[in-house]
């Protein structure tokens, strides 16, 4: 870990991207990596970190702030995109799934020599059929692909809103893949464990993009339907806390999720018709005045959520 740690501060990270997500996992390295003080086998002298933090970002204001506030040691302009790729030894793409791709084919060549990079887009069948499947290693031999995605984040979007603490106690899923090298893999484990990740999840990106579409996007797609099911909205004058927990992350990055719904089409509608099964059954219940088919249900639910929270 003491070998890890040094390299980690030593190195210049790139951002593509420093909206909610790219700020925040910036903020966490500029705290919790660089700032972290360590002492060296051999003659317990304490070490200053070297290591730097660049980022490239459409809107130079973002870029402003970042400076501003010391997160980052310089911003690059969207035409000074391949200068900065070739200066960083761990890039972090903080895009949408189809700009991830349609970045990552265009500058594909300016990435520095035995970089790591790594992306944190929410669907990841388009990223790896394209890049990994029928004999395909990455993005180049000499520049190490990871697939990733941390499971944190709020409602809110944009680089004002980062904040290093969303990831306490996440989860971070990698999907890696025979071409990755163990001790890069590693070196993102320790990265994101010192970011506050409580538990990584290693599986394959089919297996991603199936169990998110319940986690994740079924869980928007109910509570984008609960809002628009309201009848007025002054409804939460009569709530108690219930309407508020299920709808918080109703307030939607709509271009955001309407991309991630779509890209992950399949997986999407055959969780909605999972979950429009089990409503139909309680609405049964209830129509029948069936109270013994409902406490079942409502035992049976109460008992697997229990379950859950154990794992």
């Amino acid at each position: 870990m003491g070998y890890v740690l040094l390299k980690l501060k030593d190195m210049t990270f790139g951002f593509v991207g420093l909206g909610l997500m790219g700020g925040s996992i910036a903020k966490g390295i500029k705290d919790k990596v660089f700032g972290e003080s360590f002492l060296t086998y051999d003659d317990g002298i304490k070490n200053q970190s070297t290591g730097k933090i660049f980022a490239v970002d459409k809107n130079p204001l973002t870029l402003k702030s970042a400076l501003e506030e010391n997160i980052i040691d310089r911003g690059f302009s969207i035409e000074q995109t391949d200068q900065m790729l070739s200066e960083c030894d761990f890039v972090f793409i903080c895009l949408y799934p189809k700009a991830t791709l349609d970045f990552l084919l265009e500058h594909k060549d300016a990435f520095k020599a035995n970089s790591i990079v790594t992306d944190i887009s929410g669907v990841k069948t388009l990223l790896a059929q394209s890049f990994f499947e029928n004999g395909k290693n990455g993005i180049r031999n000499d520049v190490d692909f990871i697939l990733g995605h941390p499971m944190a984040g709020n409602e809110k979007e944009g680089y004002s809103f980062s904040n290093e603490s969303i990831f306490e106690g996440r989860n971070y899923i990698l999907m890696p893949q025979p071409s990755n090298k163990i001790e890069n893999i590693d070196l993102l484990k320790n990265l994101i464990t010192k970011l506050g990740i409580k538990r990584i999840i290693e599986t394959d990106y089919k297996t991603h993009d199936h169990k998110i579409a319940f986690t994740s996007q079924l869980c928007h797609v109910i509570a984008s339907s609960l809002v628009d099911s309201a009848e007025d909205n002054k409804i939460t004058a009569f709530g108690g806390g219930s309407y508020e927990d299920l709808t918080r992350i109703a307030l939607i990055n709509a271009p955001l999720w309407t991309e991630l719904f779509l890209s992950n089409k399949e997986e999407l509608l055959s969780m909605i018709s999972i979950f429009e099964k089990s409503l139909l059954k309680i609405k049964n219940a209830i129509i029948e005045d069936d109270s013994i088919e409902l406490n079942k249900i409502l035992s049976s639910v109460r008992q697997k959520r229990t379950e859950m929270k154990n794992i």
